[in-house]
């Protein structure tokens, strides 16, 4: 697909989905450690189940250093609803520690230190940097991300690494920190992976699957 095509999908998705930069944000956070913390734990579970989490955990271990002395079973408790607790506690105590050790207790605000962390690949990394810091220097694919960029025709790739550089050439940079909100926004509300409504989608002509 050329930039001029995929310029306009934005355009038209931005019009569907209207948002501000500071405005993008589908967790609900008060500071960079809760943004770094609730991303490693929505990992195959929704937003809305880590929001209703956010209070009781962040409560009992508002920093690194609570969290990094934290008994594993004692969060599990907490995060039990976000499933695969077990890995994710270890992985939230374990970032936490490293944060203490290695940063005083401070989330990083480079992709290349925070994917040191425990539980932290490029797409939490991206997410971080962008939404905690306004830092935009990558965009974080996920799930929906990965699926409607095959789609609609942004990237031929399957791998996430890949599907976000084939991104970060067909947009322009300032674009960069909106296009996950975009897709995500759109894969919910219209492309879901279930069930794909292409006969009311607006950017229907521009698609590389068009259904109708």
């Amino acid at each position: 697909m050329n930039r001029k095509t995929a310029e306009s999908i934005l355009e038209e998705l931005n019009k569907l989905y209207p948002h501000t930069e500071d405005d993008i944000n589908f967790l609900q956070f008060r500071n960079p450690f809760e943004i770094l913390i609730m991303t490693i734990l929505s990992a195959q579970t929704t937003d809305v189940i880590i929001n209703s989490i956010r209070d009781e955990l962040f409560e009992k271990y508002p920093d690194a250093q609570a969290l990094s002395q934290a008994n594993q079973v004692d969060v599990e408790k907490i995060i039990h609803s976000a499933g695969y607790y077990h890995a994710k506690a270890k992985n939230i105590i374990a970032t936490s520690k490293m944060l203490c050790e290695k940063f005083n207790g401070v989330v990083p605000d480079t992709i290349e230190e925070l994917i040191l962390l425990p539980g932290v690949g490029r797409k939490t990394a991206n997410i971080v940097t962008n939404h905690a810091f306004h830092k935009t220097l990558g965009i974080a694919v996920d799930t929906h991300v990965g699926r409607l960029s095959q789609k609609i025709g942004f990237s031929n790739n399957t791998t996430p690494e890949k599907i976000e550089q084939d991104l970060m050439k067909l947009f322009d940079k300032k674009d960069w920190y909106q296009v996950n909100f975009l897709l995500i926004s759109h894969g919910r509300a219209v492309c879901n992976a279930k069930k794909q409504d292409c006969s009311s989608c607006t950017i229907r002509n521009m698609c590389k699957s068009n259904n109708s």
